[in-house]
């Protein structure tokens, strides 16, 4: 199964032509939030119409510039997984939107509490057998994906709890621009790619429940 991880895209699609032939030939693409710039549901639509011609396998979580209304777009659609669980191809695909406060307040955030509360209800829903895989647009804390310009470390530590307790095979996340790059918790590989529109978007081949290609491909 080939994976795409689009992430930060802001409402900017300029870039969605440059890798038509990669998004076509995707078993699944993941978008991980801020898929809007403080857009609303015609702004998602806008984004995601750009690439349903292209393949419409998509599954998304909405980041913390998104909108209440992306996030009804999304589950009108059936692609959103937000604090929610999909099956694709025998595999758990979880989801965690937008995001821990933010200097400057945007319409998506939670607190550590909330987030606490979003995973006790997926841990509800877990397969013990089953492979899985996380979307989450804020990253967990202690890990490249979550490292500002400073050096500090700004992610979730309910997200890395949740992450060591399911452990999936990977964790697609965004949100901090300069955070990109791939690290690991345990058994699990995090793969920050950065936003969508400096062109880098996450490649994955995964087979039988082993994880056979993941880098960060620029174009």
């Amino acid at each position: 199964m080939i994976i795409i991880g689009l992430a930060d895209i802001h409402g900017q699609t300029g870039n969605i032509n440059k890798i038509s032939g990669v998004l076509s030939k995707a078993d699944i693409i993941f978008l991980a939030g801020d898929i809007t710039h403080f857009g609303d549901e015609k702004q998602a639509k806008e984004v995601v119409d750009r690439i349903t011609p292209l393949n419409n396998r998509i599954m998304a979580v909405p980041g913390n510039c998104d909108y209440a209304g992306v996030s009804n777009y999304l589950s009108g659609k059936d692609i959103n997984v937000h604090n929610n669980k999909k099956k694709l191809n025998g595999y758990s695909i979880y989801g965690l939107g937008g995001s821990l406060p933010c200097p400057g307040k945007t319409p998506g955030e939670y607190t550590e509490e909330e987030y606490e509360l979003f995973t006790s209800s997926l841990i509800r829903e877990d397969e013990p057998e089953s492979h899985k895989i996380l979307i989450s647009h804020q990253p967990p804390s202690n890990t490249v994906s979550d490292r500002i310009a400073t050096g500090i470390h700004v992610g979730s530590q309910a997200i890395r709890k949740f992450i060591e307790w399911l452990q999936p095979l990977i964790v697609f996340t965004g949100h901090i621009h300069e955070g990109v790059g791939i690290d690991e918790i345990g058994r699990t590989k995090i793969i920050n790619p950065g936003p969508f529109r400096e062109g880098r978007y996450a490649y994955t081949q995964i087979l039988d429940g082993q994880i056979m290609d993941l880098e960060i491909r620029e174009f």
